[in-house]
């Protein structure tokens, strides 16, 4: 019998498979963080501190516990729930947070917050 009618992968499959999803990923999470608030975060600590190093450290860690986050928090979900209803129930998140936004948005742009008076 061959392995594939045992049903596992071949070495180069699983490499390809590896890959693939880590180029996608990084692909995908590198895309979706530029221009962001976090990466203006950063540039503006690394302006005012005058230690880039140090401001690249803090911004990748906290970037790597974030990311553990949300892939263990994923991999839970998976395991509840098909990945079908877990893509719609990101999805609906997703239009739920640009809705939410945009109405905060429109709302600041409609009634601008009053600023604070100085405190001395």
């Amino acid at each position: 019998m061959s392995s594939d009618s045992l049903g596992s992968a071949h070495p180069a499959a699983e490499r390809s498979s590896w890959g693939v999803a880590f180029i996608t990923t990084f692909t995908t999470v590198f895309l979706a963080e530029l221009g962001d608030k976090t990466q203006l975060a950063a540039l503006l600590l690394s302006a005012q501190s005058g230690r880039p190093l140090q401001v690249f450290l803090g911004a990748s860690l906290a970037l790597i516990c974030s990311s553990l986050v949300g892939v263990l928090l994923g991999r839970w979900l998976a395991r509840v729930m098909p990945a079908q209803q877990l893509e719609r129930l990101a999805g609906g998140l997703m239009v739920a947070l640009g809705l939410w936004l945009g109405r905060q948005a429109v709302l600041h742009l409609v009634a601008p917050a009053p600023s604070l008076p100085p405190l001395s």
